[in-house]
């Protein structure tokens, strides 16, 4: 586990990516919870679910692509652990999945 110390860029490390990328998750989660339990109570009759339901579907599709992000530091994990190769090998990564990682990660955080 060595790997997940090892820096990325600059003083970040790769374990530190992947608890922010977990904690953005999580609070992402709950706001999106808090979100929808607002909605429910303002469907009255069928009016209503015509304009609230489709929020609501837009809430839980953001939720799902949440998850799909947890389902990819899984991964990352996955190898990092599995790996046996030096650090310099990165994880057993090619230098285009760091590359394609590294976007990923700029995407949800562009101020790095």
């Amino acid at each position: 586990m060595s790997n997940l110390e090892s820096n990325v860029w600059g003083k970040k490390k790769f374990c530190d990516i992947l608890k922010e990328i977990y904690d953005n998750q999580k609070r992402k989660e709950q706001q999106i919870s808090a979100l929808i339990g607002e909605l429910k109570p303002l469907i009255n009759d069928i009016g209503d679910a015509t304009l609230i339901v489709p929020l609501i579907k837009e809430y839980m599709e953001l939720g799902i692509k949440n998850d799909e992000q947890l389902v990819k530091m899984a991964t990352i994990i996955q190898r990092a652990i599995a790996s046996n190769k030096s650090e310099e090998e990165g994880f057993g990564m090619t230098n285009d999945e760091k590359t394609q990682l590294l976007s990923e990660i700029k995407k949800f955080n562009p101020k790095d």
